[in-house]
């Protein structure tokens, strides 16, 4: 399991869930950086959230839009 993987299934001592970087949903889903980037112009894709100049997803809103995709 890479080191993305790992941190996506664990929560740290607060509860909260690690809000993941546009390169490791790319790793975890296997996708090119720029594809994230295409889907959510063209409004696909999983969920994302602009922090900044930064996009961040949601480990939860992430798994939701992977069992959507079944």
């Amino acid at each position: 399991m890479t080191e993305t993987a790992a941190r996506w299934r664990t929560e740290d001592r607060s509860g909260w869930e690690r809000l993941l970087t546009v390169e490791d949903v790319a790793e975890l889903l296997a996708v090119p950086v720029r594809t994230l980037y295409t889907w959510r112009y063209r409004g696909e894709g999983p969920p994302a959230l602009k922090l900044g100049g930064h996009l961040r997803y949601e480990p939860a809103a992430l798994r939701r839009w992977l069992a959507g995709q079944r």
